[in-house]
């Protein structure tokens, strides 16, 4: 019987469609802050950037403005639009409602969830010791989704998860305006893992209010 002919190898991986390239990328732009708050971006400048034509920009872009991440003008560009005082206040309500819950029943928390959590606080120090912003943003983050997850309420999951782009974003804001706020968040998330490791469920709920009631403190220019 003749060889089987060989796979071919080195085939390049398959690059996502232009317009999706376009939407990462200002995205990760946005969120990381490297496109502030009144930015003005151009369809020219962003199809140089990426390697694409405008017609897939123009696509990329109506999605980020559905998103809240933007707003188009005519003829002019997209406007990056800045955190609003008010929306950090909004979040962090929702926040509140839903950590609060999701912390009281983490407890008492399964060994996988406590080392979870654990890993995170390790990352969230390697991020700030390399000075990665965005990177412990991200980190911060996770460990709160973790949490919410743990709680098994597949609904109020998913509407954490909608708040995943304004979390990231607020939190890189928040670190370049006052960098002592990585210590203490890595502190205070040290202290939640205590509260939820020794089974207090209401201590836990406590650090959770403090916590988050001290970026409504920021918002209001209110910290210390």
């Amino acid at each position: 019987m003749p060889a089987p002919s060989p796979t071919p190898t080195g085939t390049a991986a398959k690059r996502p469609p232009a317009a999706e390239r376009v939407y990462a990328h200002v995205k990760q732009a946005v969120l990381d802050r490297e496109y502030a708050g009144g930015t003005l971006l151009t369809e020219g400048e962003l199809a140089d950037a990426v390697g694409v034509s405008r017609t897939p920009v123009r696509e990329a872009l109506l999605k980020l403005e559905v998103e809240g991440l933007i707003k188009l003008y005519p003829k002019k560009g997209a406007l990056v639009l800045a955190v609003s005082a008010q929306e950090i206040a909004d979040v962090v309500e929702t926040r509140l409602l839903v950590e609060e819950f999701a912390v009281r029943k983490a407890v008492p928390a399964p060994p996988y969830l406590l080392a979870r959590l654990e890993e995170l606080l390790g990352e969230q120090r390697r991020h700030a010791e390399a000075g990665d912003l965005a990177a412990f943003a991200a980190s911060d983050r996770c460990f709160h989704a973790e949490i919410v997850r743990h709680a098994g309420n597949e609904i109020i999951s998913k509407l954490y998860d909608q708040l995943r782009d304004r979390q990231l974003r607020m939190g890189v804001a928040i670190m370049r305006a006052l960098p002592d706020r990585i210590t203490r968040n890595r502190e205070e998330h040290s202290e939640l893992l205590e509260f939820i490791r020794a089974g207090d469920a209401d201590g836990a709920a406590e650090c959770v209010r403090r916590h988050l009631g001290r970026v409504k403190d920021l918002v209001r220019g209110e910290e210390g």
